[in-house]
């Protein structure tokens, strides 16, 4: 296996990066400038509490969720005054809540809805606490119908950090679901539990046969790939049809990986991170059988909502990729040529805690900003 020098990486990592002030107010306006292009925010719903993620229905109508719990309607340009009922129990502490909404690639001929949680203890399940669960519906009547239960992360955890979260759907229709390790980082490496690791699975939750560790002694058969430490972007590439993560490292090394089956990503063998305290994890960040990020970010960014530019609205920007920073506030473009990053550049300063970043079927970039709690559509001029 090939592996990039660390040199190379942290190059890769230094471009552009630079630290902004946090900021709560709307951005209900304003332009921002990249190589001479100017953009526009153009906002679409204000008023959220804490926005975790959004889907634009077919008539333009959008789901957006709220990480207490609700998932919002906005409708014909206007948020509905009541929640959508029949949302299952969501625990909602520290990092938890209700987090990403999807529509099935096939909305529009099977209506499905796809939401992830962190779900509480349901009737005898093991552990204490909660952990991610992955449930699809149908909407009827401002009401979410039809509810099955796809996934469930097991056991429960009492701590409330690292859930992961995202869903994404690749060209054959599999179904690619992240959740986070949880807090337990010493056993992140083993395929015997659900920490820390991206799965696939068929649209309606079963296992695929030819996932890569179906047949393997105490596996978890839904795991794709593994050594993940808390999974915050989902986004297929839409010109190799690849799935791309990233994640949150600890302090420094959050990673931007391509996820190929049955690879092991490494945390927290290697890293490029160290603790909050500043101690060391472990002085490896190349190891034989781990795969290197594609790029990655030191000082950490907090990455969360990533996804391609295809649409031919943003002109000579088409094929590049969006990152969102909910540490300061921002979003990076990434430059990317033969899956490498080959340059990184900041704009949008100062416009939020971004969640997530989706280019919909209308060709625009919609981004959620947690705080100050909007959805902003990203315009150019």
């Amino acid at each position: 296996m090939k592996k990039k020098s660390f040199l190379a990486l942290a190059v890769a990592a230094f471009i552009g990066f630079s630290f902004f002030e946090k900021t709560a107010e709307p951005v209900s306006s304003g332009t921002y400038s990249l190589e001479k292009q100017i953009f526009k925010l153009d906002t679409v719903v204000s008023a959220l509490k804490s926005p975790w993620g959004m889907a634009l229905l077919p008539n333009g109508d959008m789901l957006v969720t709220e990480k207490k719990g609700a998932l919002r309607l906005i409708q014909n340009g206007k948020l509905h005054p009541d929640p959508i009922g029949g949302i299952p129990e969501v625990h909602t502490k520290s990092q938890a809540g209700l987090f990403e909404v999807k529509l099935h690639p096939e909305y529009e001929k099977n209506g499905w809805i796809y939401l992830s949680y962190a779900s509480p203890i349901q009737n005898n399940e093991k552990g204490e606490g909660a952990n991610t669960a992955f449930i699809r519906g149908r909407l009827k009547d401002h009401q979410l119908v039809d509810q099955e239960l796809l996934f469930k992360a097991s056991p429960n955890y009492k701590r409330n950090v690292h859930f992961g979260g995202r869903i994404e759907f690749d060209r054959k229709g599999y179904m690619y679901l992240t959740v986070g390790d949880r807090g337990g980082r010493d056993e992140n490496q083993t395929l015997e539990n659900y920490r820390g690791k991206v799965f696939r699975l068929h649209d309606d939750g079963h296992i695929p046969d030819d996932n890569p560790f179906v047949g393997e002694k105490n596996a978890k058969t839904e795991t794709f790939t593994y050594g993940h430490r808390n999974p915050q972007g989902l986004a297929l590439n839409p010109e190799t049809g690849e799935i791309w993560e990233h994640e949150h490292g600890p302090q420094g090394g959050d990673e931007l990986n391509i996820i190929r089956r049955g690879n092991n990503y490494g945390w927290p063998t290697i890293t490029y991170g160290i603790n909050y305290n500043n101690t060391i994890i472990t002085k490896d960040t190349v190891m034989e059988g781990m795969e290197q990020p594609t790029t990655f970010w030191r000082p950490s960014i907090a990455p969360c909502g990533m996804d391609f530019i295809s649409s031919d609205i943003y002109g000579k920007f088409k094929g590049n990729l969006l990152v969102g920073s909910l540490k300061f506030n921002y979003i990076e473009i990434c430059k990317i040529e033969d899956n490498k990053v080959i340059n990184k550049e900041i704009i949008l300063k100062g416009i939020g805690r971004v969640r997530s970043i989706h280019q919909e079927h209308d060709g625009y970039v919609y981004v959620v900003l947690e705080h100050p709690g909007q959805v902003v559509r990203l315009m150019p001029d």
